[in-house]
């Protein structure tokens, strides 16, 4: 039954990926039919992002009343209705209504599928499993270049997304007697299942009865380091995502619709590397691993600074995307290590919340400067990025030591 399960949330990552990169890999040929200007991609985005923010900052009470199966069902089928409802709209102020549900559907199935894996999975698992995100938003960009070369525009490329979301929702509501959740759930931790089964079933003992508030999840140790260290990294990934098509066309001289293409590529790196991650994982840990990671995405700075505009730019976005592969899955998946087992989903929901908001004011703050300075400054805006972040995610591991040592020492007293 569990191997079912696993089976069911790769599905799940794959439905998360999907809509992920359409936007940017669209926008070069919608804002012209609209009638607004380039930055106003800025503008939907963050209206998704504010969507996301208010609903991760739910998934931890989401989570315990709905349990993981059906919230992860109900955001799917959400994030459906807003991608059919983008794929009709004829005017910009409709695919900003359209962008509220949009965004309200990705939040709480994000933090809360993301924290059922950290605490069930290793951390290998957590890499493959995002690479089915990868996937996902790999196949985006190809299905939008699909309709677009065919002459169907991008509006069908969003229709065809929006099926395969209500496809995997129909999947997702049939396996909900296979998760773990309301009375079942909470049953589930008192037992210590054995045979295979314990590393992927045993959920975390149950330390609190309720929520934790935001001022009480600010004062863990760390908390702070380790919102910002999301802040950054989620801000790095969507401005390449959001403006990494637009640089090719507007600073390389590369066509919209190859640069649609293209754009895939930075995906297609995240994919790849998280594959790889998966089995380098076994020799190293996740602190390694993120570190590896920033060091690959420094590489693709140099890359993009040193191609300029030769055809050679957009291996610069395959190594940021390959530097991206690790870095997410195990800032993830060391959650419950950094701050205990049972503060991780209240602890997700803010880390979620905080790399909204970077999503949701750092790719519109560049748009702000490619439209008013020059579009040029996008390596060194993602080199900002990188670097507080690696600061940050130093400062997490260095803080946290001590708190983890004494939360085993308790556990071993108890």
């Amino acid at each position: 039954m569990f191997h079912l399960l696993l089976a069911v949330i790769y599905l799940s990552f794959i439905s998360l990926g999907l809509p992920d990169s359409l936007l940017g890999s669209a926008w070069p040929s919608m804002y012209g039919g609209f009638g607004v200007p380039v930055s106003y991609a800025s503008i939907i985005f963050m209206i998704i992002s504010a969507g996301t923010i208010v609903s991760s900052l739910q998934s931890d009470r989401l989570t315990r009343k709905l349990g993981t199966g059906r919230v992860t069902a109900l955001s799917v089928a959400v994030t459906a209705a807003a991608l059919f409802g983008f794929s009709f709209s004829s005017s910009f102020w409709m695919l900003c209504l359209w962008a509220v549900p949009y965004g309200l559907g990705a939040g709480s199935v994000d933090a809360s599928l993301n924290n059922y894996v950290a605490l069930h999975y290793a951390s290998r698992h957590m890499s493959w499993l995002h690479c089915m995100w990868g996937i996902g938003a790999s196949i985006g960009p190809y299905i939008l270049s699909f309709a677009m070369t065919g002459g169907q525009g991008w509006n069908m490329g969003y229709r065809y997304i929006g099926f395969l979301q209500a496809a995997l929702t129909v999947i997702l509501f049939l396996s909900l007697p296979l998760w773990k959740n309301g009375k079942a759930e909470a049953a589930a931790r008192k037992k210590t299942p054995s045979g295979p089964e314990k590393s992927l079933a045993v959920q975390e003992k149950p330390g609190r009865d309720k929520a934790l508030s935001l001022p009480e999840i600010l004062r863990l140790p760390a908390a702070k380091e380790a919102m910002l260290t999301f802040f950054c990294y989620c801000a790095l990934e969507q401005t390449t995502s959001l403006w990494g098509s637009s640089y090719l066309v507007l600073h390389c001289g590369i066509s919209a619709e190859a640069a649609a293409r293209f754009a895939s590529w930075f995906f297609l790196g995240v994919t790849a590397g998280r594959f790889a991650s998966g089995f380098l994982t076994m020799a190293l840990n996740d602190t390694r691993m993120v570190r590896l990671g920033q060091g690959i995405i420094f590489l693709g700075f140099i890359t993009l600074t040193i191609a300029g505009t030769s055809a050679a730019a957009p291996f610069g976005l395959i190594l940021i995307g390959l530097g991206c592969a690790p870095i997410y899955p195990c800032l993830l998946h060391s959650t419950p290590e950094h701050f205990g087992k049972e503060r991780s989903q209240a602890v997700f929901g803010v880390q979620m919340a905080s790399a909204y908001v970077g999503t949701c004011l750092m790719p519109p703050l560049f748009g702000l400067i490619a439209e008013h300075v020059a579009i040029r400054l996008f390596p060194f805006y993602l080199l900002g990025l990188l670097a507080l972040m690696a600061v940050m995610h130093e400062r997490v591991v260095r803080k946290t030591k001590g708190d983890a040592a004494g939360r085993q020492d308790r556990q071993e007293a108890a």
